[in-house]
């Protein structure tokens, strides 16, 4: 996992706040869990002490995880963004060419994204098909019930 992701500073502090809280928080809790199921007697036939080694061994593993994301991640300096062309962190304001409706994006890491929000993914298939797109360019997006055009109608900080 040596992938380099961009982050807001927003999204960044979120990804540090989840990682301080499974470290400080949840860590300490699974080993509680482990001590006490561990009191209970004969850990062979004892199901409570296999599910808090399982619960413990996941939560190092989401920590494992969390920390390598962390090691990649850099933060992007809004005020230095190209507004020539659809980078992370645009906000894009795209037509669709089939219906004609108009939509408003904003490209963020996958870990940011939460379309409700108007945030989409860099790596969804919208999100790659506009990466690189000017104003007035056609983006064709393909999707697994055929391709959709876009034209790129604004793009913003």
């Amino acid at each position: 996992m040596s992938d380099v992701s961009y982050y807001t500073e927003e999204g960044l502090n979120k990804l540090k706040d989840e990682l301080n809280q499974l470290k400080d928080i949840e860590r300490p809790k699974a080993s509680n869990a482990i001590a006490e199921a561990r009191d209970k007697g004969d850990l062979s036939e004892n199901a409570e002490y296999d599910a808090a080694k399982e619960a413990q061994g996941m939560l190092e593993m989401k920590i494992s995880k969390l920390e390598a994301i962390l090691s990649n991640a850099r933060l992007i300096d809004e005020s230095q963004l190209d507004l020539s062309k659809v980078l992370v962190l645009s906000k894009v304001t795209i037509k669709n060419l089939g219906n004609q409706m108009q939509l408003k994006y904003t490209l963020v890491a996958e870990s940011e994204a939460d379309l409700k929000s108007g945030k989409i993914s860099v790596n969804s298939p919208i999100g790659k098909g506009l990466l690189g797109k000017k104003v007035g360019e056609i983006a064709e997006v393909v999707v697994p019930n055929g391709t959709i055009k876009f034209e790129i109608i604004s793009i913003e900080r």
